[in-house]
Order: structure tokens, then sequence, then C-alpha cells
């Protein structure tokens, strides 16, 4: 076979996986939710749910979530807030002081040790029947824990997810196209996931479990909201997702920020096989789906280089491949341009090129993270203490006034909370 033939032949194959990655996989699951949905039963039930919310350095806002919490339709003497301060060194320790009660349980790690051994300690001592892990940024709608509880009445059902809403004020343009194209693409994946059987994954700041089905999650584990539900999916059980059950959220708003999280987020990919391997063994029944969905993903960057060696090689020996080639360069060149000017008609039209193009440059640096790190993994990115609510619309107002102008004790009386 002569190198003209290899070289079309690897041609081709790239343009087969690529294609299979971002429409093939896709539009597989698509008509299979279409064909053979699975709808989860909900009813109206209470059982009681014990509220995990893993802090760190989270003092300018510790206050006015647990008066949140409080406030969201779902009886108080169902649940239990459970508030694990992972190393806090900026007063949270302190306002769990005021905090403690029946009804609101508080612990502290005595140092920084990263959001799994925070998450462990809530579990080892919560109460509930469901387990609700939040984060402390995260604003839910009034009636969201209430609907997302009502799918636990399906037996099947094993972990559930709200619909996570992204806010985009102030945000620039590369950033808009993940939080905006991108996480539209991804959420309709995982819904036509949950339509079928289960999504891979789900928002980490927003989920419930059975207590039953709870695994501990090994040390420096970053990918909680994908282990978690991955291992009660193990065990014989769904994990869906509730599309009525809002929470808000933001995320960075520099394609910078945005490109550091995401390094993050796909170390703890390459790491999740490390710790889990059974995911790529039969015991996962996702196994298909997680390969197609998350692990072919990441031989992306790979398959971008071949195209481009390829077709440049071929380019003398045909137009198409000439087109494929010159296709290519304008594409990377639109993505240089669109990051590093701030034109703005150039910016808005290359965005979608520069969000691509730094979702694949963050798999190879989270590869070279999770390879060569030392020291536990989860610090290579860290937001930063949070200090505002990704509020939306008059209701998110509305309870952080409330929260903002009435003493926390009072809150916590006028809830039936006494401590």
């Amino acid at each position: 076979m002569s190198s003209t033939h290899v070289h079309t032949y690897v041609f081709w194959c790239a343009i087969f996986i690529l294609l299979y990655t971002y429409a093939g996989y896709p539009l597989w699951i698509y008509l299979r939710s279409r064909l053979h949905p699975r709808p989860p039963h909900q009813a109206s039930i209470l059982p009681t749910v014990s509220i995990i919310l893993a802090v760190h350095n989270g003092a300018a806002l510790l206050r006015q979530k647990v008066a949140h919490l409080l406030s969201l339709d779902y009886p108080q003497d169902r649940m239990e807030i459970e508030i694990v301060s992972d190393g806090s060194t900026d007063g949270t320790d302190d306002i769990l002081k005021e905090l403690r009660g029946p009804h609101v349980k508080c612990f502290r790690c005595s140092e920084h040790s990263g959001k799994a051994a925070a998450l462990n300690l809530g579990m080892q001592w919560a109460t509930g029947e469901i387990l609700l892990f939040l984060d402390i940024r995260p604003w839910i709608e009034r009636d969201a824990l209430q609907l997302l509880i009502s799918n636990f009445a399906d037996p099947s059902v094993g972990c559930v997810a709200g619909e996570l809403v992204l806010r985009e004020d102030g945000h620039d343009a590369g950033a808009k196209a993940i939080g905006g194209l991108y996480w539209r693409y991804e959420q309709w994946i995982r819904n036509c996931e949950a339509k079928v059987d289960s999504p891979l994954g789900v928002y980490g700041g927003f989920y419930a479990i059975r207590r039953k089905l709870a695994s501990a999650l090994p040390e420096g584990t970053i990918l909680d909201d994908m282990l978690q539900p991955l291992s009660v999916i193990r065990q014989g059980y769904r994990s869906v997702l509730d599309l009525r059950a809002r929470v808000y959220d933001i995320w960075p708003k520099s394609l910078r920020g945005e490109f550091h999280r995401k390094v993050r987020t796909l170390a703890g990919n390459f790491q999740l096989l490390q710790i889990a391997p059974w995911l790529l063994s039969r015991e996962n029944r996702l196994r298909f789906e997680l390969i197609s969905h998350k692990l072919m993903r990441l031989l992306v960057p790979i398959l971008m280089v071949i195209l481009l060696a390829s077709s440049a090689s071929l380019a003398s020996h045909s137009v198409l491949y000439m087109g494929a080639l010159a296709s290519q360069i304008v594409f990377y060149l639109l993505a240089a341009l669109g990051s590093a000017r701030n034109i703005p008609i150039l910016t808005r039209v290359a965005a979608p090129a520069s969000a691509f193009c730094m979702l694949n440059a963050a798999v190879v640096v989270g590869l070279y993270k999770f390879l060569f790190t030392r020291g536990p993994l989860w610090k290579i990115w860290t937001s930063g203490a949070p200090s505002s609510f990704a509020t939306d619309g008059p209701e998110g107002a509305d309870w952080n006034a409330t929260a903002l102008n009435l003493p926390l004790h009072d809150q916590l009386r006028a809830r039936g909370v006494t401590r």
C-alpha cells in the first residue's frame, strides 16, 4: 500500500471518528430516546432529606445560604442541613457555631482536604433517607427540592439531578459560546441519555441520591458528580434528570478562566479511570455510552493533528484535500484571532472556534496535569472564595433581601429551627 493510500485511509478514519463523536453518538442516543423513552414515575412524597453542603471559605455567603435553604418548599421537620467546613480560614468556622442546632449540623475538617473528604464526612453523619449534595453559590427555585424528591417515588431511581441554568452576565464571547451553545448541546445529550436510562454525570451543585446507595468517595476525587451517580447505577438503579427542578449558577466569565476550570474537569476524567477501573468493565452497563460520550472526546486533539497532517500530505493530489486543508487553516486562524483580538464582530464570529480549540487544548493540559502533578490533583484549579449568589429574577431578589435584612436567628425561629 502506497503512502498516499495510507494517508487517505488515516484521513477518512479521523473524519469518521470525529463525526461519530460529535454527531453520530448524539443522533443515536436521540433516536433511542424518542423510540424507547423510560420516564420515571413521579409522585408527591416526603422522605427525610439530609442536605450536605461542603464549604471552603464561604463566610460571605453562608448565612444567606442557610436562610435560602430554609425558605425552600419542603417541611422543615423532614429536613436536616449538614454544613462541612473544609479547612476554612475566613471566619466560616465562627459562623458555624452560630448555626449549630437540632436541624443544622456543623462539622469541620482541620485541613483543606478537598470536596470529596468534606462530602464523606457529611455522608458519615447523615440520617435522612435522601442525601442532597449542594454547592454554596447556586440559587435553587423554591419548589425545586420537592420536585426533585418526587422522582424517588419510582423504586428504580437512585439518583436525581435538576436542570442547571447558567447565567451570562458580563461574560466574554468565548465563555458565552461554552456556556451557551456548548452547554445546550451537552445538556441535550444528557437529557437524551436520561430518557433512555441514565446520564453519565450530573451537575454537582444540586443532586440527590438514596442514602442506602451512597458510596464513600476515594480521597482526592474531583468528579464526585460522575463517580457517585455511576456508583448508584452500578447497583442496578437509574439516574434521572428533572427539568422542572431548576437551579441557577454562573461559570468563569472569561475564556481563560473557563480553560482552567476545564483542565481540572478533564484531569478528573483521567483520574476517574484510575480510581474506578470497573467503569470499563461489564459492571458498568453504560460502558458504551461512557466511551462514546466522554472518552472518545479525549482522543479529539490527536485526531485534529492527524487530520491536519494527512490533509496537508494529500493536498497536492486532490482539490478535495486542498479544500480540507484550507478549511482547517482558516478555522484555526479564526480561533486564534478570536481569542487574541478584542474586535467585537470578529470575536462573536470566532467564539465557537475559539471555544472548540480551548476545550481540546484543555484535554492535553488536563492529561499533563494528571500525569505529572505532585500532590492532590484537585488543587490544580480552585474558583476562589464565593462572593455572590447566582440569583435570577424577582424570586432570587426576594429571598436574598430577606436573608440580608433579618438576623439569622430570626430566620431560624421563623422556620421552626431552634438551637
